[in-house]
């Protein structure tokens, strides 16, 4: 029989991984709340009309990366490939109009079938903050804002670059899609397949191509800054200055856009190169037109989402692990009276670990092995005293302690975690 494996592009979260992933999560999570965003989780699965409305029908998540399938009811539904057109969806189904503006922050498994490699994974994990109703640059400037603060929380900003660009608005994504599109209709045939099928449809998302034959053509293509209209570059100009009042660097890349027509004004990734290839950590933008898209109320929107597996990676440092206690019973009465010491002493906050069997040199063994800080060995002799006898495994120092103080005298400080 075949040996069972994980399929393909998936990975066990096994505790180690699992710690880590927290830590991101939970940091990106209190930032995002200091800011005040409010937590929400949409389902894993939605109608696939979702993505393809937001996605759009060409793109090559729609075409090659979404895990679509029919359900038992006959309804097509679609793994979640990102989280914004859930949270979109939630708003307007929610009906939440009313409450604008609205500040969510979500976490959790996105799904896209495409080839694994360092840090991309077909299962992988995101967190995501989603700013409705905000039409100003102020908005575009405390999401990139809140994005830098998780990056220094985590101890990973000095590996990584905030890119930055402005789509414009309408007018100015139509003035330069038609000078792209003059630039590159006399070069058709040198592009890659995927580039001369986008360059009747979506020619913007060609300058996204990581095609070395389409790289070189767009290195000399227009630039989307010189076809702003005067009141998108006064946007983008507000949008910068905000960044320098606050401090946060950034560098303008002129060919860093995004495909889709609801897609305006600011664009920007945090890169780093920390993982080999560049790539980007955290990507957003705003996207004013997508409710109105999926067939919602007229509402601005600005987000971001960022790689849990990649800022994982970047991470170097992570609280360590907390260390239990052991609790060691030596003898068959010793056995009933740990097991209720063990439920008082979790009940003040402690982590408690005590061994199923063995003897005394077996359980002290178990002890190293889990890294616990501190022995508590209760025998025949130490209960007939009403005492317990409390060994410090980091200075091997011992002392007795009374039964009845064990909960006060153990309950976590400052040092406990040593």
């Amino acid at each position: 029989m075949t040996s069972l494996q994980p399929v393909r592009g998936t990975h066990d979260l096994l505790p180690e991984d699992s710690r880590r992933h927290r830590h991101v999560v939970e940091r990106a999570r209190t930032i995002a709340e200091r800011y005040g965003y409010a937590e929400i989780a949409t389902p894993i699965f939605e109608f696939s009309e979702v993505f393809r409305r937001t996605l759009g029908e060409t793109s090559d998540v729609v075409t090659k990366e979404m895990y679509t399938f029919v359900d038992r009811g006959g309804e097509e539904v679609t793994l979640r490939p990102e989280y914004t057109a859930g949270i979109a969806r939630a708003f307007i189904s929610g009906g939440l109009k009313q409450h604008l503006p609205l500040k969510f922050f979500g976490a959790g498994p996105m799904f896209r079938y495409e080839r694994p490699q360092k840090g991309r994974l077909r299962q992988f994990h995101q967190i995501d903050v989603e700013l409705l109703g905000v039409a100003e640059p102020a908005g575009d400037i405390e999401v990139i804002a809140l994005a830098a603060d998780i990056l220094a929380e985590l101890g990973v900003i000095g590996h990584c670059t905030l890119e930055l660009n402005s789509l414009g608005d309408p007018d100015s994504r139509a003035a330069y899609r038609e000078a792209l599109v003059g630039y590159l209709a006399p070069r058709r045939a040198r592009l890659s397949a995927d580039s001369q099928a986008r360059l009747d449809r979506n020619p913007l998302r060609i300058l996204d191509s990581k095609d070395d034959g389409d790289r070189a053509i767009v290195a000399q293509a227009p630039d989307i800054l010189a076809h702003l209209t005067p009141a998108a570059a006064a946007f983008f100009a507000a949008v910068r200055a905000g960044l320098d009042t606050l401090g946060i660097a950034y560098r303008v890349n002129h060919r860093l856009v995004r495909g889709l027509d609801y897609y305006t004004h600011t664009a920007f990734e945090f890169t780093t190169t920390a993982l080999g290839a560049q790539g980007a950590v955290i990507a957003g933008g705003r996207y004013d037109g997508l409710i109105e898209t999926m067939g919602g109320p007229a509402t601005p929107g600005i987000g971001w989402a960022g790689g849990v597996e990649r800022l994982a990676l970047l991470c170097q440092a992570y609280p360590p692990a907390p260390r239990p206690l052991a609790l060691i019973p030596i003898g068959a009465a010793a056995e009933a009276a740990v097991a209720k010491l063990g439920q008082q002493l979790r009940r003040v906050g402690l982590a408690v670990d005590i061994g199923y069997s063995g003897n005394l040199s077996r359980r002290m063994k178990r002890a190293n092995k889990i890294n616990a800080r501190t022995a508590v060995i209760v025998g025949d002799t130490e209960l007939a005293r009403g005492i317990a006898t409390v060994r410090d495994l980091h200075t091997g120092a011992q002392r007795e302690v009374p039964l009845a103080e064990l909960p006060a005298a153990l309950k976590p400080g400052p040092a406990s975690a040593r």
